[in-house]
């Protein structure tokens, strides 16, 4: 036994041996390994054991655990799956983290020559991939200065050795990418987890690999940004009363609206409370860091000359997961940022697909009422938008419905009308927003008042009928401030239809990703009205009957869609001189205080 111990202390100390050249420290790992396959293991064994002490390694350790990996890195053609197995589990079992630079240098050198030998290619992108996270007992350090600094020197390695495996194997991207989509943390992933490992999915994207890869990984980002979404109720981001809806207040009204992390439980006016407790809103705060990520990255694609490239691949992920997703609340703020970054090219290219959707009957109905119901937002809700566009796209959406309406002949049904009466809304909606800077430019207030509008709300379908009565009020006010469409001054709020409506756009609520958007969103108490405040009070004002379903309809949740048939048809615009008694503020109201964005599938 005595003999055995010293042998194994013999040729320890010729590793350790820093007289050694390169040439035999090399030769003394292939003996190790060659022996092994004849049987005997005692060098092997004394390798292995170096290679497999990862933790609380003292300098000379590390210095020994560098040079069996730089070793290892001229041998590896003597490698065998048989008979060295547990070598190459211990290798690759290694975590980048749990080391200091050396080590990485030596341990990254050994990773692309087994890559170069031809083998084990899929274990090599799978060790690298997995440290696209920190371990667990990482997570906390990353706040620190000393965990900062070993992410960026992790971040460096890992991506540099996918750069040469790449070149040493050309069809390595396409065995990395099934990798790196697999082992993506799920939602239930701690924060920390899933940021660092999408960070490095984007930084992905973003080199020489991207040009074979970005595609299938911005889908997959975007995909993960819709789990998390669709988990997320409302009740998770405001942790009180869920019987009253959110967009009773806008973000730029909070003079004390705390952006940072460490803010305690704060109330918004409306009666919510927005709280910290993670037990409340712990999706929407990793959500919240994966939109900036995404923000971040489309900043840097921008700069780069690389925007327009990504947004198709955006688009795409857009049309096919986001618009299908049940009750999406942030997602789409992906593409309304990098609209906002490219307006000429993104945004005009947005919002031309949202419209082609829309029009398009090769459809199907629903997935043509949630692109209206985004044009709506989009063009009310993007101040990066040239006034002069948002006018030719309401131009669009008003030549399509008075092409519908000239092809009605038959009897009235409402159900058959449904994208009719959501394309008369998103007119509204827009003009709420823009009607001020409209009639501001007398170019632009002629292409309104020629338009055929007004012959719109005449028709039979009565289409101010099937509007949210909170829309049809504050167009009616500002209409009527402004002089135009008289026709629809003595409309009357009875019958209104009971609908449950989408608006996908409506502020967002997340704090820090809200500071990106902040700067090109058109937050309602931004909105210049045709009317001024104490117009409200004014003895010459119209008055204006709201009809008891109309109140009932705003009072409360709107349920999904029911249809008074026999209201419908009864519909009259006959003007009734009643008094508005309420006192409820709707310059306020509008659009901002409309129940949260409802699922899809409601309407």
């Amino acid at each position: 036994m005595g003999l055995e111990l010293a042998a194994q202390k013999v040729e320890m100390d010729d590793v350790e041996d820093a007289n050694l050249s390169d040439f035999q420290l090399v030769r003394h790992v292939r003996d190790a390994l060659s022996s092994a396959v004849q049987g005997d293991l005692v060098s092997y064994d004394q390798l292995l054991s170096v290679i497999h002490r990862k933790k609380n390694l003292s300098p000379d350790e590390v210095a020994l655990l560098v040079t069996c990996l730089k070793a290892l890195s001229g041998a590896v053609s003597f490698i065998d799956i048989t008979y060295h197995d547990a070598l190459l589990t211990s290798i690759f079992g290694m975590n980048l983290w749990n080391y200091g630079r050396d080590v990485m240098g030596a341990l990254i050198e050994l990773i692309t020559s087994l890559v170069g030998s031809g083998k084990y290619i899929d274990s090599c992108l799978e060790m690298l991939v997995s440290n696209f996270a920190p371990p667990r007992t990482f997570l906390d350090l990353l706040k620190q200065p000393l965990g900062s600094a070993r992410k960026g020197q992790v971040i460096s390695c890992v991506h540099s050795a996918l750069e040469v495996i790449s070149d040493l194997v050309p069809l390595a991207p396409a065995r990395l990418l099934p990798i790196v989509v697999m082992k993506m943390p799920n939602i239930y992933a701690q924060e920390k987890e899933i940021s660092v490992y999408v960070e490095n999915m984007l930084i992905l994207e973003s080199s020489a690999l991207g040009d074979l890869v970005g595609n299938t990984l911005l889908t997959a980002v975007m995909d993960r940004l819709i789990d998390f979404d669709v988990e997320i109720k409302w009740k998770d981001i405001l942790c009180d009363d869920s019987s009253k809806g959110i967009f009773e207040m806008e973000l730029e009204d909070l003079d004390d609206f705390p952006f940072d992390d460490d803010a305690e439980d704060f109330e918004i006016p409306g009666g919510f409370t927005r709280s910290n407790n993670l037990n409340c809103n712990i999706l929407a705060e990793k959500l919240d860091s994966l939109l900036v990520l995404m923000f971040e990255h489309l900043k840097s694609c921008h700069e780069n000359g690389r925007l327009v490239k990504i947004f198709e691949t955006l688009l795409k992920s857009f049309e096919m997961t986001v618009m299908s997703a049940h009750e999406p609340k942030f997602t789409q703020f992906v593409l309304f940022y990098a609209c906002s970054l490219d307006p000429d090219n993104c945004g005009v290219r947005f919002a031309n697909l949202l419209a082609d959707i829309f029009t398009q009957k090769t459809y199907p109905l629903k997935k043509r009422r949630i692109a209206i119901a985004y044009l709506a937002g989009f063009l009310s809700r993007a101040n990066f938008l040239p006034l002069t566009f948002v006018v030719k796209m309401l131009q669009r959406l008003v030549n399509w419905c008075w092409t519908y309406c000239q092809v009605q002949e038959s009897e009235i049904i409402p159900q058959a009308h449904l994208i009719f009466y959501d394309t008369v809304q998103a007119i509204l909606y827009v003009l709420c927003f823009r009607m001020r800077s409209i009639i501001d430019d007398s170019r632009l207030l002629s292409e309104l008042t020629n338009s055929p509008l007004e012959a719109i709300f005449k028709h039979r379908l009565i289409p101010l009928k099937g509007c949210l009565p909170i829309i049809v009020e504050e167009f009616l006010r500002q209409s009527r401030a402004a002089g135009l469409f008289t026709s629809t001054q003595a409309f009357v709020f009875d019958n209104m239809l009971k609908r449950e409506t989408f608006f996908p756009l409506d502020p967002c609520l997340l704090r820090k990703s809200a500071g990106f958007l902040q700067p090109t969103f058109i937050y309602w108490s931004m909105v210049n009205t045709t009317y001024d405040d104490e117009d409200e009070n004014s003895e010459d004002e119209a008055e204006v009957y709201l009809g008891s379903a109309a109140i009932d309809a705003m009072a409360t949740s709107f349920v999904e869609e029911e249809f008074d048939l026999e209201g419908f048809n009864k519909m009259s615009i006959t003007p009734k001189s009643i008094n508005y008694k309420f006192g409820r503020d709707y310059k306020k109201m509008m659009p901002s205080r409309i129940r949260p964005s409802t699922s899809p599938e409601s309407l």
